[in-house]
Protein backbone atom coordinates (compact mmCIF):
# COMPACT_ATOMS: atom_id res chain seq x y z
CA UNK A 1 0.00 0.00 0.00
CA UNK A 2 1.39 3.35 -1.20
CA UNK A 3 1.49 6.09 1.09
CA UNK A 4 -1.93 7.86 2.50
CA UNK A 5 -2.66 11.41 1.63
CA UNK A 6 -4.43 14.25 3.75
CA UNK A 7 -5.21 17.89 3.82
CA UNK A 8 -4.21 20.58 6.84
CA UNK A 9 -6.56 23.72 6.07
CA UNK A 10 -5.62 26.65 8.24
CA UNK A 11 -8.12 28.81 5.66
CA UNK A 12 -5.73 31.21 4.83
CA UNK A 13 -7.08 34.99 3.60
CA UNK A 14 -5.47 36.75 0.46
CA UNK A 15 -4.38 40.05 1.23
CA UNK A 16 -7.55 42.10 -0.46
CA UNK A 17 -9.90 39.31 0.48
CA UNK A 18 -12.04 38.52 3.40
CA UNK A 19 -12.30 35.71 5.94
CA UNK A 20 -15.46 34.88 5.00
CA UNK A 21 -14.11 34.39 1.36
CA UNK A 22 -11.48 32.34 3.42
CA UNK A 23 -13.71 30.17 5.22
CA UNK A 24 -16.18 29.55 2.02
CA UNK A 25 -13.07 28.04 0.56
CA UNK A 26 -12.00 25.96 2.56
CA UNK A 27 -15.43 24.69 2.16
CA UNK A 28 -15.29 24.54 -1.32
CA UNK A 29 -11.59 22.53 -1.10
CA UNK A 30 -12.90 20.10 1.36
CA UNK A 31 -15.29 18.58 -1.80
CA UNK A 32 -12.33 19.15 -4.14
CA UNK A 33 -9.99 17.05 -2.08
CA UNK A 34 -12.63 14.33 -1.03
CA UNK A 35 -13.33 13.82 -4.85
CA UNK A 36 -9.41 13.78 -5.52
CA UNK A 37 -9.34 10.90 -2.75
CA UNK A 38 -7.15 12.27 -0.05
CA UNK A 39 -7.97 10.95 3.84
CA UNK A 40 -8.77 13.07 6.04
CA UNK A 41 -9.03 17.22 5.98
CA UNK A 42 -8.34 18.76 9.47
CA UNK A 43 -9.00 22.39 9.95
CA UNK A 44 -5.93 24.17 12.39
CA UNK A 45 -6.98 26.88 15.29
CA UNK A 46 -5.41 30.25 15.40
CA UNK A 47 -7.10 33.11 16.92
CA UNK A 48 -6.51 37.05 16.49
CA UNK A 49 -4.85 36.20 13.24
CA UNK A 50 -5.18 38.98 9.70
CA UNK A 51 -4.08 35.84 7.62
CA UNK A 52 -5.83 32.75 8.85
CA UNK A 53 -9.80 33.09 9.88
CA UNK A 54 -9.57 28.91 11.60
CA UNK A 55 -10.92 30.37 14.93
CA UNK A 56 -13.59 27.98 15.56
CA UNK A 57 -12.68 24.38 13.75
CA UNK A 58 -15.37 22.18 15.67
CA UNK A 59 -18.02 24.32 14.05
CA UNK A 60 -15.83 24.54 10.22
CA UNK A 61 -15.59 20.39 10.99
CA UNK A 62 -19.28 19.82 11.26
CA UNK A 63 -19.91 22.21 8.42
CA UNK A 64 -17.29 20.53 6.01
CA UNK A 65 -18.66 16.79 7.24
CA UNK A 66 -22.07 17.78 6.62
CA UNK A 67 -20.92 19.42 2.51
CA UNK A 68 -19.00 15.89 2.10
CA UNK A 69 -19.32 11.77 2.40
CA UNK A 70 -16.75 9.36 2.81
CA UNK A 71 -13.89 11.64 3.54
CA UNK A 72 -12.51 11.82 7.39
CA UNK A 73 -12.63 15.41 8.61
CA UNK A 74 -11.25 17.06 12.17
CA UNK A 75 -9.23 18.95 13.87
CA UNK A 76 -5.55 20.12 13.50
CA UNK A 77 -5.61 20.74 15.88
CA UNK A 78 -7.83 21.73 19.22
CA UNK A 79 -5.63 23.76 21.14
CA UNK A 80 -6.70 22.37 24.75
CA UNK A 81 -5.06 24.71 26.59
CA UNK A 82 -7.89 27.38 26.10
CA UNK A 83 -10.74 25.13 27.00
CA UNK A 84 -12.32 22.78 29.26
CA UNK A 85 -11.74 19.04 28.13
CA UNK A 86 -15.27 18.31 29.20
CA UNK A 87 -16.65 20.98 26.47
CA UNK A 88 -14.04 19.82 24.36
CA UNK A 89 -15.23 16.14 24.71
CA UNK A 90 -18.95 17.17 24.44
CA UNK A 91 -18.03 18.98 21.14
CA UNK A 92 -16.33 16.31 19.77
CA UNK A 93 -19.25 13.38 21.05
CA UNK A 94 -21.59 15.85 19.28
CA UNK A 95 -19.97 15.51 16.01
CA UNK A 96 -19.10 12.01 16.17
CA UNK A 97 -23.30 11.24 16.73
CA UNK A 98 -24.15 13.47 13.19
CA UNK A 99 -21.21 12.05 11.64
CA UNK A 100 -20.17 8.60 13.01
CA UNK A 101 -17.06 6.74 11.95
CA UNK A 102 -15.66 10.03 10.26
CA UNK A 103 -14.59 12.86 13.09
CA UNK A 104 -11.06 12.70 14.20
CA UNK A 105 -9.79 14.86 17.13
CA UNK A 106 -6.66 16.06 16.48
CA UNK A 107 -4.96 18.36 19.76
CA UNK A 108 -2.42 20.32 20.38
CA UNK A 109 -0.37 22.51 23.23
CA UNK A 110 0.23 25.44 22.19
CA UNK A 111 -1.38 28.57 22.05
CA UNK A 112 -2.48 28.95 18.38
CA UNK A 113 -2.30 33.03 18.95
CA UNK A 114 -0.02 36.04 20.98
CA UNK A 115 0.12 35.60 25.08
CA UNK A 116 -2.32 38.90 24.80
CA UNK A 117 -5.36 36.68 22.98
CA UNK A 118 -4.57 33.54 25.07
CA UNK A 119 -5.47 35.60 28.22
CA UNK A 120 -8.50 36.86 26.47
CA UNK A 121 -9.68 32.96 25.83
CA UNK A 122 -9.49 32.33 29.28
CA UNK A 123 -12.32 33.10 31.77
CA UNK A 124 -10.20 33.82 34.25
CA UNK A 125 -7.87 36.37 32.01
CA UNK A 126 -4.95 33.89 32.93
CA UNK A 127 -3.36 32.01 30.44
CA UNK A 128 -3.24 27.91 31.24
CA UNK A 129 0.58 26.73 31.97
CA UNK A 130 1.50 23.69 29.20
CA UNK A 131 2.05 21.91 32.80
CA UNK A 132 -1.35 20.79 33.13
CA UNK A 133 -1.56 19.89 28.82
CA UNK A 134 -0.78 15.59 30.35
CA UNK A 135 -3.45 15.81 32.75
CA UNK A 136 -5.89 17.52 30.56
CA UNK A 137 -5.60 15.03 27.86
CA UNK A 138 -6.10 12.18 30.25
CA UNK A 139 -9.05 13.96 31.66
CA UNK A 140 -10.21 14.36 28.05
CA UNK A 141 -9.86 10.51 27.09
CA UNK A 142 -11.98 10.23 30.13
CA UNK A 143 -15.22 11.92 29.22
CA UNK A 144 -14.73 10.77 25.86
CA UNK A 145 -14.59 6.88 26.36
CA UNK A 146 -16.83 7.70 29.76
CA UNK A 147 -14.12 5.65 31.71
CA UNK A 148 -12.96 8.52 34.14
CA UNK A 149 -11.33 6.71 37.26
CA UNK A 150 -13.59 5.85 40.15
CA UNK A 151 -11.54 8.55 42.35
CA UNK A 152 -12.06 11.10 40.11
CA UNK A 153 -13.87 14.21 41.43
CA UNK A 154 -16.13 14.13 38.25
CA UNK A 155 -16.04 10.44 37.71
CA UNK A 156 -19.82 10.07 36.99
CA UNK A 157 -20.39 13.25 35.09
CA UNK A 158 -20.94 12.08 31.08
CA UNK A 159 -20.07 13.51 27.82
CA UNK A 160 -23.49 13.59 25.89
CA UNK A 161 -23.94 12.46 23.21
CA UNK A 162 -22.61 8.63 24.17
CA UNK A 163 -22.31 6.15 21.30
CA UNK A 164 -20.70 3.21 20.68
CA UNK A 165 -17.94 5.07 18.51
CA UNK A 166 -15.74 7.95 19.48
CA UNK A 167 -13.86 10.48 17.68
CA UNK A 168 -10.55 8.84 16.88
CA UNK A 169 -7.76 10.96 19.02
CA UNK A 170 -4.09 12.27 17.81
CA UNK A 171 -1.79 14.24 19.79
CA UNK A 172 -0.22 16.73 17.05
CA UNK A 173 3.12 18.82 17.80
CA UNK A 174 6.99 19.31 17.21
CA UNK A 175 8.39 18.55 20.06
CA UNK A 176 9.39 14.93 22.20
CA UNK A 177 7.10 16.08 25.06
CA UNK A 178 3.85 15.65 22.75
CA UNK A 179 5.14 12.04 21.41
CA UNK A 180 5.88 11.31 24.72
CA UNK A 181 2.17 11.74 25.58
CA UNK A 182 0.82 10.18 22.85
CA UNK A 183 2.73 6.92 23.44
CA UNK A 184 1.57 6.73 26.90
CA UNK A 185 -2.07 7.37 26.06
CA UNK A 186 -1.78 5.29 22.75
CA UNK A 187 -2.63 7.46 20.46
CA UNK A 188 -1.72 8.30 17.39
CA UNK A 189 1.05 11.02 16.61
CA UNK A 190 1.09 13.52 13.99
CA UNK A 191 5.01 15.87 13.53
CA UNK A 192 4.48 19.04 12.43
CA UNK A 193 7.59 19.24 9.96
CA UNK A 194 5.79 22.64 8.39
CA UNK A 195 6.88 23.98 11.92
CA UNK A 196 9.79 21.80 12.77
CA UNK A 197 11.90 20.17 10.20
CA UNK A 198 14.61 19.36 12.66
CA UNK A 199 14.89 16.09 14.90
CA UNK A 200 11.59 14.81 13.98
CA UNK A 201 12.52 11.63 13.17
CA UNK A 202 14.29 10.47 16.33
CA UNK A 203 10.93 11.76 18.06
CA UNK A 204 8.74 9.60 16.01
CA UNK A 205 11.20 6.85 16.56
CA UNK A 206 11.05 7.36 20.50
CA UNK A 207 7.18 7.20 19.90
CA UNK A 208 7.23 3.96 18.37
CA UNK A 209 9.50 2.77 20.96
CA UNK A 210 7.24 3.92 23.92
CA UNK A 211 4.16 3.53 22.50
CA UNK A 212 1.83 1.48 25.01
CA UNK A 213 -1.23 -0.28 23.22
CA UNK A 214 -4.63 0.82 24.27
CA UNK A 215 -7.84 0.00 23.39
CA UNK A 216 -8.19 2.64 20.53
CA UNK A 217 -5.13 1.31 18.97
CA UNK A 218 -2.83 -1.46 19.31
CA UNK A 219 0.31 0.07 17.28
CA UNK A 220 1.72 3.13 17.16
CA UNK A 221 0.20 5.40 13.99
CA UNK A 222 2.66 8.40 13.35
CA UNK A 223 2.01 10.56 10.78
CA UNK A 224 4.11 13.85 9.21
CA UNK A 225 2.99 17.40 8.45
CA UNK A 226 4.46 19.24 5.46
CA UNK A 227 4.09 22.27 3.89
CA UNK A 228 3.75 21.77 -0.34
CA UNK A 229 3.06 23.58 -3.40
CA UNK A 230 2.63 22.19 -6.37
CA UNK A 231 2.41 23.68 -10.21
CA UNK A 232 3.22 22.57 -13.81
CA UNK A 233 7.02 23.54 -13.17
CA UNK A 234 9.30 23.70 -10.79
CA UNK A 235 9.49 27.47 -11.05
CA UNK A 236 5.90 27.85 -11.01
CA UNK A 237 5.67 26.36 -7.74
CA UNK A 238 8.62 28.60 -6.62
CA UNK A 239 7.05 31.25 -7.43
CA UNK A 240 3.41 30.41 -5.79
CA UNK A 241 5.57 29.90 -2.85
CA UNK A 242 6.60 33.23 -2.13
CA UNK A 243 3.61 34.06 -1.16
CA UNK A 244 3.35 31.78 2.20
CA UNK A 245 7.46 32.75 2.82
CA UNK A 246 6.96 36.33 3.25
CA UNK A 247 3.74 36.33 5.03
CA UNK A 248 5.87 33.98 7.17
CA UNK A 249 8.33 36.83 7.50
CA UNK A 250 5.66 39.63 8.02
CA UNK A 251 3.79 37.23 10.68
CA UNK A 252 7.38 37.42 12.75
CA UNK A 253 7.78 40.66 12.61
CA UNK A 254 4.58 40.92 14.03
CA UNK A 255 3.59 42.99 11.09
CA UNK A 256 0.50 40.83 10.58
CA UNK A 257 -1.97 41.19 6.92
CA UNK A 258 -3.05 38.99 4.82
CA UNK A 259 -1.61 36.28 1.95
CA UNK A 260 0.64 38.45 -0.45
CA UNK A 261 0.19 37.93 -4.05
CA UNK A 262 3.31 36.63 -5.18
CA UNK A 263 4.12 39.53 -7.19
CA UNK A 264 3.77 42.05 -3.83
CA UNK A 265 6.48 39.17 -2.57
CA UNK A 266 9.03 39.55 -4.90
CA UNK A 267 9.16 43.60 -4.93
CA UNK A 268 10.05 43.26 -1.34
CA UNK A 269 13.49 44.61 -0.61
CA UNK A 270 14.62 42.18 1.93
CA UNK A 271 16.96 43.12 4.84
CA UNK A 272 20.06 40.41 4.99
CA UNK A 273 18.40 39.31 7.82
CA UNK A 274 15.61 38.52 6.50
CA UNK A 275 16.70 36.71 3.35
CA UNK A 276 18.00 34.68 6.06
CA UNK A 277 14.43 34.22 7.39
CA UNK A 278 13.18 33.46 3.49
CA UNK A 279 15.65 30.85 3.72
CA UNK A 280 14.80 28.64 6.65
CA UNK A 281 11.10 29.03 5.20
CA UNK A 282 12.13 27.78 1.98
CA UNK A 283 14.29 24.82 4.20
CA UNK A 284 10.59 23.66 5.78
CA UNK A 285 8.80 23.69 2.34
CA UNK A 286 8.14 21.04 -0.50
CA UNK A 287 7.54 23.01 -3.65
CA UNK A 288 7.92 22.13 -7.33
CA UNK A 289 6.81 19.74 -10.20
CA UNK A 290 4.67 17.26 -9.56
CA UNK A 291 7.14 14.45 -9.69
CA UNK A 292 9.89 16.21 -7.68
CA UNK A 293 7.21 16.95 -4.79
CA UNK A 294 6.22 13.21 -4.88
CA UNK A 295 9.79 12.19 -4.55
CA UNK A 296 10.52 14.43 -1.25
CA UNK A 297 6.86 13.57 0.42
CA UNK A 298 8.28 9.95 -0.15
CA UNK A 299 11.43 10.31 1.54
CA UNK A 300 10.19 12.41 4.44
CA UNK A 301 7.81 9.73 4.73
CA UNK A 302 10.31 6.62 4.50
CA UNK A 303 12.75 9.01 6.96
CA UNK A 304 9.62 9.18 9.56
CA UNK A 305 8.10 5.73 8.91
CA UNK A 306 5.11 7.13 8.41
CA UNK A 307 2.51 5.55 5.92
CA UNK A 308 0.50 9.09 6.04
CA UNK A 309 1.40 12.19 4.77
CA UNK A 310 -0.70 15.41 5.76
CA UNK A 311 -0.18 18.62 3.28
CA UNK A 312 -1.06 21.87 3.99
CA UNK A 313 -0.50 24.33 0.79
CA UNK A 314 -1.13 28.29 0.99
CA UNK A 315 -1.38 30.30 -2.08
CA UNK A 316 -2.48 33.73 -2.74
CA UNK A 317 -4.73 32.38 -5.89
CA UNK A 318 -7.44 30.16 -4.60
CA UNK A 319 -7.12 28.37 -8.55
CA UNK A 320 -3.46 27.63 -7.74
CA UNK A 321 -4.26 25.88 -4.16
CA UNK A 322 -6.59 23.27 -5.40
CA UNK A 323 -4.27 22.96 -8.48
CA UNK A 324 -1.93 22.06 -6.54
CA UNK A 325 -3.84 19.74 -4.65
CA UNK A 326 -5.35 17.63 -8.03
CA UNK A 327 -1.87 17.51 -9.34
CA UNK A 328 -0.25 15.88 -5.97
CA UNK A 329 -3.29 13.53 -6.22
CA UNK A 330 -2.27 12.70 -10.24
CA UNK A 331 1.33 11.89 -9.19
CA UNK A 332 0.57 9.74 -6.17
CA UNK A 333 -2.29 7.59 -8.41
CA UNK A 334 -5.26 8.81 -5.23
CA UNK A 335 -8.33 7.03 -6.25
CA UNK A 336 -10.96 9.45 -5.77
CA UNK A 337 -14.35 9.77 -7.72
CA UNK A 338 -12.88 12.62 -10.00
CA UNK A 339 -10.47 14.96 -10.45
CA UNK A 340 -12.06 17.31 -8.18
CA UNK A 341 -12.68 19.96 -10.65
Amino acid sequence: MGIALSVLDQSPIRKGGTPGEAVAESVELARHCEALGFRRYWIAEHHNSGALASASPEILIGHIASQTERMRVGSGGVMLMHYSPLKVAEQFRMLEALHPGRIDLGLGRAPGSDRRTAEALSPTGQMLSVEHYGEQLVDLHGYLAGDLPVDHPFHRVRAQPMGESMPEPWVLGSSPASAQYAAELGWGFCWAHFINPEGGEEVVRGYRDHFQPSPLLQEPRAMVAVSATVAETDEEAEYLSWSRWAWRLRSQQGRGGGIPSPEEAHAIDYSEPELDYISYARKRSIYGSPGSVKERIEAVARDFGADEVMVVTITYDFEARKRSYSLLAEAFGLEGTGNGE
